[in-house]
């Protein structure tokens, strides 16, 4: 019977899957599991409509912030790519000069940074695939390790960005500051991409050094490309156009201002505040933005689209998180885990193994941030004893859990929406060669790397040799049925 009532109590989770798996869209499944999620809270807690409408709204209260982050986020990304930031930094690099020995390792740092800026991989890789995949075939250079260097830079901005929804998300349900995350992942962050474009660049040197322009592969682009890419990514269409047409390349320095404002420290909203404000000034200058009006329908928009999906879906999925927690659903996967696992570390390892075997499982990162990340926060808060700052360090790793393994883990499931979306770009906008799953994944060195060193490290220590990155082990930290039995041999 207690078997019976346990799987009652977790089938919320299965049905919000379901859906998602299902093709359901997020802001149908998550109102849909919650309000099944309520009936099963009446069933088996006898809790009363008013009771559960108490738990929802105070757990969604805490949300409160993310929601402004996450509006602040989408405006800044809006005006990143209308006022020439992107479009500077792609400049800026390919004015180096693109050969065929370079053309994968650029393009992998390039939609690394525009990635950062404009806090969407797939933005990133509808706006740079156009670009780099003509350009690598003006040059003669590897298209599948083109192709896969940047996918690969395009989900390091999705995974570490202050604008990214992924990070704000992740960083939400665990209760973690957004710019406490970033600074936790920075140092590994970026040692990941500095191992990856060492890959890339030796993978490349036995290619042709013939040179070309960005120019030269944006003419190769046709009108049929063009218009796929305004009905799926408006966006890139803008960046190629300001790509090709020339901006200042002082417009790089707004997201060099956001930047210095996060390693100094300053909240995530101020960073934001200073990026769309600084946009606005130099993109004045430059004329990229045409007036004040003009600039409000920049920053409306941003607020339009995040009201319209993320923000609703972060409601429900707050509301869905607090009666979980409530009835107490996750707590047979809490006992089958510390069963498996002998100390703190472990668990931490089990979270992250939750993590990606969720996103292969559902399909889609978001999908796994927010039906993964309420399952790995309880087992954590409800298994670790740990001092308050402690305790925070560990929820710092499970939301990079959440967006690093469901960003890059993507990369390596053949049947994920993301390999999915980048198949279908990159076969439209390179309409020469059949893009199939493994054409991304088997050059995709940064989610490999990402993936492996992430887990390897929580597992082993070895995190503690890169600075800021390192969790709490024993004896700061301790599992709770650790301590159950030394008392109960004391006693």
């Amino acid at each position: 019977m207690n078997g019976m009532k346990s799987f009652f109590k977790i089938s919320p989770v299965f049905l919000i899957a379901g859906l998602m798996i299902g093709g359901v869209d997020a802001l149908l499944a998550a109102p849909a599991a919650t309000l099944y999620a309520a009936i099963v809270a009446i069933f088996t807690e006898k809790l009363s409509f008013n009771d559960l409408l108490d738990i929802s709204v105070e757990n969604v209260k805490e949300l409160n912030l993310v929601f402004f982050i996450l509006m602040m986020a989408y405006a800044m990304a809006e005006v990143f790519m209308a006022s020439g930031v992107g479009a500077s930094i792609i400049i800026m690099a390919l004015n180096l000069g693109v050969t065929g020995k370079t053309i994968a390792v650029v393009g992998f740092f390039v939609t690394s940074v525009l990635s950062v800026a404009t806090g969407t991989s797939w933005g990133t890789f509808a706006a740079c695939a156009p670009i780099f995949l003509w350009l690598n075939h003006i040059v003669g250079g590897n298209l599948l390790l083109t192709a896969a260097a940047i996918a690969g830079g395009a989900c390091f901005g999705d995974n570490i960005g202050l604008i990214s929804d992924t990070t704000v998300v992740s960083s939400g349900i665990q209760k973690v500051e957004v710019i406490d995350r970033i600074r936790h992942q920075g140092v590994w962050a970026v040692l990941s991409v500095i191992a990856a474009g060492v890959i890339f660049f030796l993978m490349g040197l036995g290619l042709p050094g013939n040179t070309a322009s960005a120019s030269d592969a944006i003419n190769q682009i046709t009108p049929d490309v063009m218009n796929y890419l305004q009905v799926e990514r408006p966006s890139s269409v803008v960046l190629l156009n300001q790509v090709q047409q020339g901006v200042p390349l002082y417009m790089i320095i707004p997201l060099l201002l956001v930047l210095i404002a996060a390693i100094k420290g300053l909240p995530t909203i101020a960073c934001l505040g200073i990026g769309i404000i600084a946009s606005f000034g130099l993109g004045s200058v430059a004329g990229t933005i045409e007036n004040l009006g003009a600039f409000s329908k920049l920053v409306m928009a941003g607020f339009e689209d995040a009201g319209s999906w993320v923000i609703v879906m972060m409601m429900w999925i707050g509301a869905f998180g607090g009666i979980m927690s409530k009835i107490k659903a996750f707590d047979p996967l809490s006992k089958l885990v510390l069963k498996l696992v002998k100390n703190v570390r472990q668990l931490m390892f089990a979270n992250g193994i939750l993590s990606i075997l969720g996103n292969a499982a559902l399909a889609d990162e978001m999908a796994q941030i927010v039906t993964i990340g309420p399952i790995i926060k309880d087992l954590t808060d409800q298994n670790v004893e740990a001092s308050e700052e402690d305790m925070y360090k560990l929820r710092l790793r499970n939301a990079t859990f959440g967006s690093s393994l469901g960003v890059f883990g993507s990369q390596l499931v053949p049947w994920h929406v993301y390999i999915g979306f980048y198949v279908g770009i990159a076969s439209a906008v390179y309409p020469l060669h059949n893009f199939v799953p493994m054409d991304i994944i088997k050059y995709n060195f940064m989610a490999m790397i990402s993936v492996a060193t992430i887990l390897i490290c929580t597992l082993t220590g070895l995190d503690r040799f890169i600075p800021g990155f390192d969790i709490p082990s024993e004896p700061s930290v301790s599992l709770k049925k650790e301590n159950s039995r030394v008392k109960s041999k004391i006693s």
